[in-house]
């Protein structure tokens, strides 16, 4: 059974006249007539009571012509959903996005992204770094937001946001009252870490900082980012954090900024193969708006 059969039958069940459906189908007559009769011979049963002159159905081609009109209303709907999909506007998005991103940028960035393709689900996991590579390589994730740097070639990725780095010190620290902190003043002192398990790329980053700085840090409590604010305000050490976290800023801890401030990236990753159109809508949108960067003019105050 083909398409183009059922499309004759709809057509003299509608126009009840072969020779007007034929018109209406751009073909002759004979040639619709005789596909109408292959029709009702692999169904089993007439469609159509040819004892009378004018065409009329009978009562099994009236309930397969309710049938067949709902397969081409079907047919209708996956033709267009399948063309929204293909440009990718409906759909999956899986997104997998650094805790901090949570407070600076990804609220801005969803709304936009829900207002232009509001059929798109839109699925969340927060993930460190380390568990978004493998989530975007193993295919559970479609794009991930992770920090610089980032060296793997089945991912593709780019440059959303630059943000200085800041020192996160206790409110009482000998240091708190510096508007501006070389980093060598923190040789001695106790760091508060994320675990280099949860961002290798990104804590070998600030190794190197320390290190071309003149020291290698002396980490004494390891804890995941958000919490690091926590347990430096609980006089547990100091550290170092992107100045997003400024906007999740806890009683008892200032940041400051460092002399010649070095920053990091926050990256946009996906796999370098994606062929998915809702996630290349995504990073193209991205693209566009980009993430919106920390305020820090109050600092210093």
């Amino acid at each position: 059974m083909e398409l183009r059969h059922l499309r004759y039958f709809i057509a003299v069940a509608e126009e009840r006249h072969y020779g007007r459906a034929a018109q209406r189908l751009g073909r002759a007559q004979p040639p619709v007539s005789r596909q109408i009769q292959a029709l009702e011979k692999e169904l089993g049963y007439p469609l159509f009571d040819r004892s009378k002159r004018q065409v009329e159905l009978t009562p099994a081609g009236a309930v397969f012509l309710e049938h067949t009109r709902r397969v081409f209303r079907e047919l209708e709907v996956g033709v267009h959903q399948g063309r929204r999909a293909s440009q990718g506007e409906s759909g999956r998005l899986r997104v997998g996005y650094l805790s901090s991103l949570a407070y600076t940028g990804l609220t801005e960035l969803l709304r936009a992204y829900r207002a232009s393709f509001p059929t798109v689900e839109v699925a969340l996991r927060e993930l460190s770094p380390a568990e978004q590579v493998e989530a975007l390589k193993a295919g559970t994730i479609d794009v991930g937001f992770v920090r610089a740097p980032l060296e793997d070639g089945a991912l593709a990725f780019e440059c959303i946001r630059r943000e200085p780095l800041l020192v996160v010190l206790p409110v009482e620290h000998r240091l708190a009252a510096k508007a501006r902190l070389k980093l060598e003043w923190l040789a001695e002192e106790g760091f508060v870490l994320f675990p280099r398990s949860r961002g290798p790329a990104y804590f070998d980053f600030l190794m190197s900082l320390c290190r071309a700085a003149g020291f290698t840090p002396r980490i004494v409590q390891e804890a995941p980012q958000l919490d690091v604010m926590n347990l430096v305000a609980a006089g547990f050490g100091v550290s170092l954090v992107p100045a997003s976290l400024r906007d999740v800023l806890r009683e008892g801890i200032v940041l400051r900024p460092i002399v010649g401030a070095p920053s990091v990236n926050l990256l946009l990753a996906w796999r370098r193969e994606e062929q998915s159109p809702t996630a290349l809508r995504f990073v193209q949108m991205v693209r566009r708006i980009g993430v919106k960067k920390p305020d820090l003019r109050d600092l210093e105050e």
